[in-house]
């Protein structure tokens, strides 16, 4: 319902709102501004009561609590002999406080003790790792020592063969210790330098000392590379590729097992106890000669370069022909019992010029006694 002042008298609806057709659309817009005015006043007063109400409460709330807090309590304690009892007054302020404080310590000391026990384990698992630690430690010491030596035969071995090639080691110049490459300054450690120290500087001038051997083994290796063919060119493998065959009888002095008569035996004999393996050429070269004799049997003569020959005797059966170019390690033949033998094997021959050498002296063999 609408209400309007007007000349001191108060009109109803119909009458507001004939007054308001009276009087147009400003009188309208008058109406309704002072109906929205009314509105927000009474909404202030009732948030303003809202607000003291809740004001009051708390304010009660806590009046209540600090009453409640500041009851007084007597505490008595009576001993069963008899004794006079013991009696004390506080408040439930006082005994809710020191309640939570005897809680909050048995908390934490339940909570630090638990600690203790995780950092006491942790203790323990570091301790072991340190002993397992400090025994790897003397195992790599061992190890070290071991390495040591097994340098010094390096180096010795190296320094043979580097000489017997001719290739020149440079010496470490003075005043550049960390680069030498020499064992000299590790083999001639101070006693004095002991624990990791030593061992470090001993693994330190190792590792100079292979930097610098790298450079002649480099060396080395082109040097093999390049001679390669003179390796194929010479008689320097085995005749056949049997490993497993012995030597039956090495060059020189013997007696004939036929005959048995001291005569000289012109090469070496391989035996694999059976016939038909491989024979192989020990060099590149050339078949000048094949056919059969009466002491050799089947064999095959190949001449090489640097006027080398060799010789493959009592064979079964040939694979080549007079005139055929071969190359190291092509089968040539097999082992076989042809000419005079006393059982299957390979008679080895070499040849320089008019010469008949030891083969063992191209192929590396020692012969024991």
């Amino acid at each position: 319902m609408l209400h309007r002042l007007y000349g001191g008298t108060s009109f109803g609806t119909e009458e507001d709102v004939a007054f308001l057709s009276r009087r147009g659309s400003k009188g309208i817009a008058v109406a309704r501004t002072h109906t929205y005015k009314k509105l927000e006043k009474n909404v202030a007063l009732r948030i303003q009561s809202g607000v003291i109400l809740a004001a009051n409460a708390v304010a009660s709330f806590f009046v209540w609590l600090f009453r409640l807090l500041d009851s007084k309590m007597t505490v008595m304690i009576v001993p069963h002999s008899g004794k006079k009892s013991i009696n004390f007054q506080t408040n439930i302020f006082a005994l809710s406080l020191g309640s939570i404080i005897v809680v909050g310590i048995c908390i934490s000391f339940f909570y630090f003790n638990n600690k203790s026990i995780g950092e006491t384990a942790e203790i323990n698992r570091l301790m072991t790792e340190h002993r397992e630690t400090l025994a790897s430690l003397d195992e790599l010491r061992d190890e070290n020592v071991h390495l040591l030596k097994t340098a010094r035969h390096f180096q010795a071995s190296l320094s043979q063969s580097l000489s017997l090639l001719g290739i020149e080691r440079s010496r470490p110049t003075a005043g550049v210790s960390s680069n030498a490459s020499d064992l000299a300054a590790l083999f001639d450690m101070q006693d004095t330098v002991s624990g990791s120290i030593r061992e470090s500087a001993g693994v330190r001038e190792l590792t100079n000392y292979l930097d610098g051997a790298v450079q002649p083994i480099e060396q080395l290796g082109k040097m093999l590379e390049n001679q390669s063919n003179l390796f194929k060119e010479i008689p320097s493998i085995w005749p056949t590729s049997n490993m497993n065959a012995h030597f039956s009888m090495p060059f020189g002095p013997a007696i004939h097992p036929i005959t048995g008569q001291w005569y000289i035996h012109r090469g070496l004999d391989f035996s694999t106890y059976r016939s038909g393996d491989p024979v192989v050429a020990t060099a590149d070269g050339q078949v000048v000669s094949i056919g059969y004799d009466p002491s050799f049997g089947n064999n095959i003569v190949l001449r090489h370069k640097h006027g080398i020959y060799t010789r493959y005797a009592h064979l079964s059966t040939m694979r080549v022909s007079r005139g055929q170019i071969v190359q190291q390690r092509d089968v040539i033949g097999y082992i076989g019992n042809t000419g005079v033998t006393t059982g299957p094997h390979l008679h080895y021959e070499v040849h320089i010029g008019s010469d008949v050498v030891d083969p063992a002296q191209y192929i590396n063999i020692k012969f024991s006694n």
